[in-house]
C-alpha cells in the first residue's frame, strides 16, 4: 500500500491563482476530489487548521464568519460556505468591502450556481471552476498502462486511488455515502423520506453508463415521478452523478427524452464495461468543464442514438458544433458498425473508438481511429 501525499499540484491551480489576483474564485466539485488540499497549496499552508482557512461545518469557524470575525492576512478561504442561507449577500459585502486588500477563494462540494440561496447578484465579481477527480493525463502525461489499471479500480478520488487497497477503497465509499447522503442532502434540501434516496442512489449506481427512465425508477422506489426526477437532480447538484442529453440538430432527429447517466466516482459502476464506458465519460466532462471554466468556450458533453437503437456513445460539441464522438469498447473491436452508419449523417470531424487494448489505426474512409484509451487522454490533455 503505498501512502498519499498530503498536498498535490493540481490542473487547475495556476489558474485560480491567476484569476485571484483580481476577482473572487468560487471552485465546486465533489466531496473529497482535492478542494481542500488546493485551497491549502494556494495559502502555503500545511493543514485544515490554518486560521485562514474557514469551514461551514465547522463551529468555531461558522461562528466567527456569521460574526463577521475574519483572519487577518491577505488571504481566506471559506469551505462549504453554500449551506449558510445568506451565503451569498455575505460574500458580496465582503467582497465589496475588502476586494482591495483581500483575496478570497470559495469552495464547496455542491453546485454553487444551484444553491443561490437568494441574495443579490455576484456577477462580475468572480469566476468559477469545477474540480474534478484524478484523470490518467493529470497523473502523468505518459500515460501508462499500470495507473489505468489503478483508476479503473479504485476511481480518481485521492485517498483510495493512493491507498490502492480493497480495504481502504471499501471504507473510504461508506463514509463517502454517509457525509452526501446523510451530512450534505440533510444540510441543503427539505427531503423527508432520505431512506427513499438512498435506495435510489444504489439504483444508480446499477444504471451507471445506460439511459436513464425516471418511469423505471419510480416503480422500484414507489414514489411519484416529481419526487424522483427532484431527487436525481438533488444528487447532480451534489455531484453524486451527471447526466448527459441526446443530440439533436436541425439536420439530424434522435430520440429527444431519456438521458443517460454517470458517476462522478466510477469505480462504483458494476462492471468493466459500464466502468470503462464511466471513466471515459468523467473525462471528456472534465475536458469539457475545463475548457469552459479555463478559456471561455461553450461545451457540452452529449451521446447520439438513433429510433433503431443504433448509439455512439459520446459527442463533444465546441460552441454549439460537433468536435469529436467517441464510442467506447472493452476490446480490440473492429469499427463499429454505428460508426460506420452516423458517419454518413453527421458533420463530425473524427470518429473515436476506444477501447483496452493496444490496437491503433486509422480508417480515414470513415474518418475514424481506433486507439487505446492512453491515447485518447493525450489527446484531451487535462
Amino acid at each position: 500500500m503505498s501512502s498519499q501525499p498530503k498536498l498535490i499540484k493540481r490542473y487547475l491551480t495556476n489558474y485560480i491563482e491567476d484569476d485571484l489576483e483580481s476577482k473572487m474564485v468560487f471552485l465546486a466539485g465533489p466531496r473529497q476530489a482535492g478542494k481542500t488540499t488546493l485551497s491549502l497549496l494556494w495559502l502555503r499552508a500545511t493543514n485544515e487548521a490554518d486560521e485562514r482557512y474557514l469551514n461551514w461545518d465547522n463551529i468555531h469557524n461558522r461562528r466567527q464568519i456569521i460574526r463577521s470575525e475574519l483572519p487577518a492576512g491577505d488571504k481566506v478561504v471559506f469551505d462549504e460556505l453554500h449551506k449558510y442561507k445568506l451565503w451569498r449577500n455575505f460574500i458580496k459585502g465582503l467582497y465589496d468591502k475588502t476586494h482591495s486588500s483581500k483575496k478570497i477563494l470559495v469552495t464547496g462540494s455542491a453546485r454553487l450556481d444551484y444553491y443561490r440561496r437568494g441574495g443579490d447578484s455576484l456577477q462580475g465579481r468572480y469566476h468559477f471552476y469545477r474540480l474534478h477527480p484524478f484523470s490518467l493525463f493529470e497523473l502523468s502525461a505518459k500515460c501508462p498502462r499500470e495507473i489505468l489499471d489503478k483508476l479503473l479500480a479504485w476511481g480518481g478520488f485521492p485517498e483510495p486511488y493512493f491507498a490502492n487497497s480493497e480495504r481502504a477503497w471499501k471504507r473510504w465509499q461508506n463514509e463517502r455515502a454517509k457525509r452526501i447522503l446523510r451530512e450534505d442532502l440533510v444540510d441543503l434540501e427539505k427531503v423527508v423520506e432520505l431512506s427513499q434516496v438512498e435506495v435510489l442512489a444504489e439504483l444508480l449506481r446499477e444504471r451507471a453508463a445506460g439511459l436513464l427512465s425516471i418511469q423505471s425508477l419510480r416503480e422500484d422506489i414507489s414514489a411519484s415521478h416529481e419526487a424522483v426526477a427532484r431527487w436525481v437532480q438533488i444528487l447532480e447538484n451534489l455531484y453524486y452523478c451527471f447526466r448527459i442529453r441526446p443530440y439533436t440538430s436541425k439536420k439530424y432527429k434522435g430520440i429527444k427524452k431519456e438521458k443517460k447517466v454517470y458517476l462522478w466516482d466510477w469505480s462504483l459502476a458494476p462492471s468493466t464495461g459500464p466502468r470503462f464506458e464511466n471513466l471515459v465519460a468523467s473525462n471528456l466532462l472534465k475536458y469539457c468543464h475545463y475548457h469552459e471554466d479555463v478559456n471561455g468556450e461553450e461545451m457540452e458533453l452529449c451521446f447520439v442514438r438513433d429510433k433503431q437503437a443504433r448509439e455512439i456513445d459520446f459527442m463533444v460539441l465546441k460552441n454549439r458544433k460537433p468536435l469529436m464522438a467517441i464510442e467506447c469498447k472493452t476490446g480490440e473491436k473492429d469499427l463499429a458498425p454505428a460508426i460506420c452508419h452516423f458517419t454518413k449523417l453527421l458533420d463530425v470531424p473524427v470518429f473515436y473508438q476506444v477501447h483496452l487494448g493496444k490496437k491503433n489505426v486509422d480508417i480515414p474512409k470513415y474518418r475514424a481511429r481506433i486507439l487505446p484509451f492512453e491515447e485518447l487522454a493525450k489527446i484531451l490533455a487535462v
